[in-house]
């Protein structure tokens, strides 16, 4: 991130020794802020680069390498065919072990600030281009909360962040020394204020963009972060009023017929095809396997790409019996094989299900399992707010103002639908565990597990347990460092990337 603002200083001393007739002529072939940002039509433009950054293909696999591997959702298929930097970064973001120099950790930082910058560009040109007051609002509303969503992932993997609110123009601008974790919300909720002020309603179908709908839940979430209850609570309440609604079946949520359904309140937008819009997570999910088909249906290998963010016995057991959302979400590559080339025999359901003698055993996460024609392009929106999130939210925001009663009316309904009896406890610390654990079931493999576990004050205790259940799992095993999972309050962040803390003279995370 860093190099990209020194380019853009170095570009503005250069432009410095110019003289003004030339400051002020801009090159008709050139396309520059000089130029651009002058129609609604270029606004939209730059605003489709904004929503790029959120589908960045690093920051998708960042995003789920530090939001569920991280956690004691998935672990990973050992590769000793491949022990590249990405594959071992990975792992040891897994194994709670991150290097300062991690290039997934830095994927994560500095698409970001990528996503910040674009919008930074959107909300500095757009009263200047002087359009009309709908078209400015509805740009402005949208750059808001993309930015506000960006410094939210920042805040909660890294702390307080350099805060760019205007776009860099020079070295004055470029290097700045890091914001507070106070003021770095502070600037996330005047956004979201903001966006909201200016955003539509939802309405249905929905085309994938912002809405006021979204910005409440963002919103509400970073009030849960702050432990406001009673603002998360108030901003849930108009969300639960805008049209959405679970859909009546948990499996069909994540349907290609359903993408940005009445359940969806954000999702990240892909589509299958050439024009490298396309999504692939699903690849990363399945078994190292010279030959995936029997999975995939159509003609595919997963020898080097696979392996990762894999469903742990651990997480599989901790379904109830009778919840639809297990057989939704998980299924099970059974066959042979050595380790890092299955050989794939039958997929089968989880539900009750045993390793038999002599086979192997791989779950991989299924909710992403959908048809598409080609190998490594896949059809599929991930996403980021659903409604049975506002209900979640809703029921957890109420719990701690000692209104249990009152929570179960909202936690109950998403239970429902997976097909489990309705909760009854009134007691709070009980309930307290039931939604966290509810928010487990029904978010898995959506990358909140991590950050649930951070914001509720469990992830010390909950991970040191996985990191046993792990190393009992694979004794005998080497590939576990003896380093890992020792899981301690430095641990709850990531490092700030060297090689910004190098550059911009960064104060770094302790422990790193």
């Amino acid at each position: 991130m860093k190099r990209t603002l020194y380019f853009l200083a170095f570009t503005g001393v250069f432009l410095a020794s110019c003289s003004d007739e030339f400051l002020n002529r801009v090159p008709e072939s050139s396309v520059t802020s000089g130029n651009f940002y002058k129609t609604e039509a270029q606004f939209d433009q730059a605003l489709v680069g904004a929503y790029a950054s959120v589908r960045s293909a690093k920051g998708s696999i960042a995003s789920w390498t530090m939001g569920e591997m991280r956690s004691d959702n998935t672990h990973l298929e050992f590769n000793n065919t491949n022990r590249g930097g990405g594959y071992v970064e990975r792992e040891d973001t897994d194994f709670l072990i991150d290097r300062n120099v991690s290039n997934t950790v830095a994927d994560k930082y500095n698409t970001a600030y990528v996503g910040i910058g674009r919008c930074n560009n959107i909300l500095d040109f757009v009263t200047p281009a002087g359009l009309s007051q709908q078209a400015s609002d509805r740009l402005v509303g949208q750059a808001k909360f993309l930015r506000a969503l960006f410094y939210f992932d920042l805040v909660r993997y890294f702390g307080g962040v350099p805060l760019y609110l205007k776009a860099v123009q020079g070295a004055q601008d470029a290097y700045i020394p890091r914001s507070s974790v106070d003021d770095v919300y502070k600037a996330i909720i005047a956004d979201l204020k903001d966006a909201i002020s200016k955003l539509g309603a939802p309405t249905f179908p929905q085309n994938g963009r912002a809405t006021q709908g979204a910005a409440r839940m963002l919103l509400a979430d970073v009030y849960l972060v702050q432990k406001n209850f009673p603002g998360a609570e108030t901003e849930l309440k108009s969300v639960l009023q805008m049209g959405y609604q679970l859909l009546s079946d948990y499996a069909s949520v994540f349907a290609l017929g359903n993408k940005n359904s009445r359940e969806s309140i954000f999702e990240i937008q892909y589509q299958q095809g050439n024009q490298g819009q396309n999504s692939d997570f699903l690849y990363p999910f399945l078994p190292l396997s010279s030959d995936v088909k029997i999975i995939t249906g159509i003609p595919s290998q997963n020898r080097q790409g696979g392996g990762w963010n894999t469903p742990t016995f651990e997480m599989i057991g901790t379904y109830e019996t009778g919840d639809k959302r297990l057989e939704a979400s998980i299924a099970v590559a059974e066959g042979t094989g050595v380790v890092g080339d299955m050989v794939i025999e039958a997929v089968k359901t989880p539900v009750g299900y045993k390793v038999p003698t002599g086979k192997r055993a791989y779950p991989f996460i299924k909710k992403y399992l959908h048809p598409h024609s080609l190998e490594q392009n896949t059809d599929d929106n991930f996403p980021i707010y659903r409604y049975s999130d506002a209900l979640l939210s809703m029921a957890e925001a109420l719990n701690e103002q000692n209104k249990s009663a009152e929570a179960l009316t909202y936690l109950n309904p998403v239970r429902v639908r997976a097909g489990l009896p309705a909760a009854t406890a009134s007691n709070q610390a009980a309930l307290r565990e039931i939604i966290l654990h509810e928010r487990r079931v029904e978010f898995a493999f959506e990358n909140k597990r991590w950050l649930d576990l951070v914001r509720t004050g469990n992830a010390i205790d909950v991970m040191t347990k996985n990191g046993a259940y792990i190393k009992a799992a694979a004794a005998g095993q080497s590939y576990i460092p003896t380093t890992s999972y020792v899981v301690t309050q430095q641990k709850l962040l990531f490092p700030i990337p060297n090689r910004e803390v190098l550059i911009g003279n960064l104060e770094q995370n302790p422990g790193y």
